[in-house]
């Protein structure tokens, strides 16, 4: 029987144009360049308008995504975006990329896994492609975590960033460079949730509310939880950290990032780092890296790229992509 891949076809990004340093947060609350570059490695975050909603970042990441592969929004059938800080509470914000977009057939759903959202929505999106639903789909992670954020709270506050990512997937039969979505996998354990979540809510506030954090249990959970997907991805594929080309991690904290990568035996030179230019944009930092490892001509056709990310609940995921 033939078989169906899902192959990247294009990427994107898109950033607001408000750049926010380090010295800028000093000026804040109470903290410093040094303070915040030596436990995370963030140096510079981006913050939406006032009126820019995550909508409006998704669809510049996806018009993006679109020229690079050189289509058109009517060659799209399908929109998974990934997001946990939505225009509105319904409907989902997807639908309003689908109008932005001038799209009218298909159809558009929001995901949310918080900062695995992405990878979450890679998978879903890949077996929507292998079944034959949909033959080509908009991946997309946008977030607006300025939107959430205890702004004099020093240990949140200075983690994250707005910003959006973009992939196109196309269903391909019989690919014969063997390129596309190798393998996936997801996992979560509830019982973490009150680790990292935002304190409000529909249902239980009637508020938005604001992101709340035990920083030293999520990291001290993050690099074991990583690995553990990823060992997973090599086992189903036969490959290793000495045969992938690039790891593309989430991207949010440094420390996390360097540790996962010495436990897992990746060489230095492959692991893709933007944490320092974005801080943590959530569901939006894999598709940053990689449009940014895209754009400058690290990652090429045929390479084998290495994902993961771990969120909030907790989440946490891994995906194994030929380029």
């Amino acid at each position: 029987m033939s078989a169906i891949r899902s192959v990247v076809r294009g990427v994107g990004s898109y950033l607001p144009a408000r750049c926010l340093t380090n010295a800028d947060l000093a000026q804040m609350v109470d903290t410093s360049d040094e303070w915040i570059v030596q436990r995370t490695g963030i140096r510079t975050r981006h913050i939406a308008a006032e009126g820019e909603v995550t909508s409006d970042l998704a669809i510049h990441a996806a018009r993006a995504a679109l020229a690079d592969a050189g289509l058109t929004p009517d060659d799209i059938d399908l929109i998974v975006l990934a997001t946990s800080t939505p225009d509105n509470t319904f409907p989902a914000t997807a639908v309003s990329v689908q109008a932005g977009l001038g799209i009218t057939h298909g159809a558009a759903f929001d995901l949310q896994a918080v900062c695995s959202g992405f990878v979450f929505a890679l998978a879903t999106a890949d077996n929507f492609l292998k079944t034959g639903a949909y033959r080509r789909c908009l991946v997309i992670g946008a977030e607006t975590f300025s939107r959430i954020l205890d702004w004099s709270d020093r240990t949140t506050c200075v983690l994250f960033g707005d910003g959006a990512g973009a992939l196109v997937l196309e269903a391909v039969r019989d690919e014969e460079e063997g390129r596309g979505v190798l393998t996936s996998h997801l996992r979560s354990d509830g019982r973490h949730k009150n680790k990292l979540y935002v304190d409000g809510g529909v249902s239980s506030t009637r508020s938005v509310g604001f992101l709340r954090m035990e920083g030293r249990e999520v990291f001290r959970h993050a690099v074991g939880m990583i690995t553990d997907v990823i060992v997973d991805a090599f086992e189903a594929t036969g490959e290793s950290a000495d045969t992938i080309d690039w790891f593309v991690p989430h991207q949010a904290n440094r420390r996390i990032i360097d540790a996962s990568a010495v436990k897992l035996g990746i060489a230095p030179e492959k692991v893709v780092i933007t944490v320092d230019q974005h801080g943590n944009t959530s569901a939006a930092s894999i598709p940053l890296a990689l449009a940014a490892a895209h754009a400058d001509g690290r990652i090429k056709r045929g390479d084998l790229v290495l994902l993961e990310a771990m969120g909030g609940g907790f989440t946490w995921a891994s995906a194994l992509v030929r380029w």
